[in-house]
């Protein structure tokens, strides 16, 4: 970073801003300009941002159509912190062509909608969890709060209109506690937020990925609230221009083909790409794992009538908070150049991979310690050792214990572990989880809520912490 000042304090202003030093207006005449808003620390957008712009797949696309003839491009990168500020720019006609979170988009397509050179329509996914865990809150490490509905009376920090602040919302009505009275939400950037949280300003963070991971890793946070419990879908997603790809089709069918092409590479090489985002975010390698590698997001660009759903589901709560015209969200989903771009790319049948649910990033290969075939995705995980070239999988979560016992045994340094959520299904720091045994069974959990429904439905479990976890597992 430099030194000097008035870069410095212009570079604040704008970050607390949620705007980026990158915009220009320098297109050459004759030259068609395409501006992407991406959000570079929102880390399940990546096959539509941080990836995308590292690998350089857009460019070699559009680069092709002006290598036969057609016209030549330039493309412009964006970085936001939050959904929010692309919509404004989208609204300027600035942007063409943005990806952000299921709540964001809803507002995106609400507000734009009156515009008809604003106008914007939802043409892909990038990533998703059929049960929300992509949204946690977390608390200040010494906080006594063991559930949601502890949070009752406290200031909470979340991006309002965000998919963080949905989750937040949907949580605390659940639990009983009135999402507007019950608790005080600061309507916070989430660099900001975080500070507050450290800081004890704030009892609670609520977030979309990947801040609540990173504050626990960086032991600034403990995890109080996954939003799988929810049991709601959650997902972000790509939005374009109707005027602009209208005037530029071809524009808008290279994107979703280079999305196509980064999807590709993050499934068949997640640590290498867990790598180049974390270059490209500034965010730790291992947070970035967490959520892109093996039984994390579930990175489909297809828009599945579950996530239509879930969107239609969220209008509830857009409307309580105030911010959301009315959409028709049917006409807003428009999957057509997507299929057309599944079709040109030969990525395979659209409607099939529609219909399928399963995360297409799994942990495989063989445990090494328990000498298993890992073929479980609710059970594997894995040991990332420093030095190794790629994490280590482990069959379940006794096998990663008994991996963790050995590689400390043998004075080899852990990076980071992964575990599932024996509950939930949810994939988290090994260290981080809470952690019961069920005779020779070791089960992680995310959550103490989670944590404390398994012991009452299963009376045999007794807890231990993670080191005693891992001393006591057998070899």
């Amino acid at each position: 970073m430099k030194k000097r000042l008035a870069p410095l304090v212009l570079a604040l202003a704008l970050a607390a801003a949620g705007c980026s030093l990158q915009s220009t207006d320098n297109t050459p005449a004759g030259t068609v300009k395409v501006v992407v808003g991406y959000q570079s620390k929102t880390i399940n957008t990546v096959t539509a941002g941080t990836l995308l712009k590292a690998q350089g797949y857009l460019e070699q696309r559009l680069q092709r159509i002006t290598d036969s003839g057609g016209a030549k491009y330039q493309v412009e990168w964006q970085d936001y912190d939050t959904g929010a500020p692309i919509t404004a720019q989208m609204l300027a006609e600035k942007i063409d062509i943005g990806s952000m979170g299921d709540y964001p988009l809803l507002i995106n397509g609400s507000r734009t909608r009156a515009n008809e050179r604003a106008k914007t329509a939802l043409v892909s996914v990038t990533g998703y969890h059929p049960r929300g865990a992509l949204n946690m809150v977390v608390v200040p490490p010494d906080s006594a709060a063991t559930s949601i509905g502890d949070l009752a009376g406290q200031k909470i920090s979340a991006s309002v209109g965000s998919a963080g602040h949905g989750t937040l919302v949907q949580a605390l009505s659940r639990a009983g506690v009135d999402p507007a009275k019950g608790v005080e939400v600061l309507n916070q950037q989430p660099q900001i937020g975080a500070t507050a949280l450290e800081s004890h300003q704030v009892g609670a963070l609520a977030q979309f990925v990947a801040w609540p991971g990173l504050l626990v890793f960086q032991n600034k946070g403990k995890l109080l609230y996954d939003g799988a419990e929810l049991g709601v879908p959650t997902f972000h997603g790509v939005v374009a221009r109707r005027s602009y790809t209208a005037d530029h089709p071809e524009v808008l069918q290279a994107f979703l083909a280079a999305q196509l092409d980064a999807t590709e590479f993050l499934r068949e090489k997640p640590f290498e790409a867990a790598q180049l985002v974390a270059d490209g975010s500034g965010l730790p390698q291992e947070v970035v794992y967490l959520y892109n590698g093996p039984g994390g997001t579930s990175f489909d660009t297809t828009i599945k009538p579950s996530l239509v759903d879930a969107l239609k589901g969220d209008v509830q709560y857009l409307k309580s908070i105030g911010d959301f015209a009315e959409l028709d969200i049917d006409r807003f989903v428009d999957p057509a150049p997507l299929r057309k771009a599944f079709a040109e790319t030969g990525q395979g049948d659209y409607d099939q991979a529609l219909a399928a649910t399963a995360n297409p990033s799994r942990v495989t290969g063989t445990d090494p310690i328990c000498a298993r075939a890992v073929d479980s995705s609710t059970q594997a995980g894995e040991l990332w050792l420093e030095g190794a070239d790629r994490p280590q999988p482990a069959a379940d979560p006794t096998c990663l214990l008994r991996a963790i016992q050995t590689a400390k045994a043998q004075g080899k340094v852990i990076r980071a572990a992964y575990v599932p959520d024996t509950e939930l299904g949810t994939r988290w720091f090994a260290d981080k989880a809470i952690w019961l045994r069920d005779g020779d069974t070791f089960l992680p959990f995310t959550t103490p809520a989670a944590a404390q429904r398994y012991r009452q439905a299963h009376f045999s479990a007794v807890p231990v912490a993670y080191e005693q976890a891992v001393t006591e597992v057998r070899g």
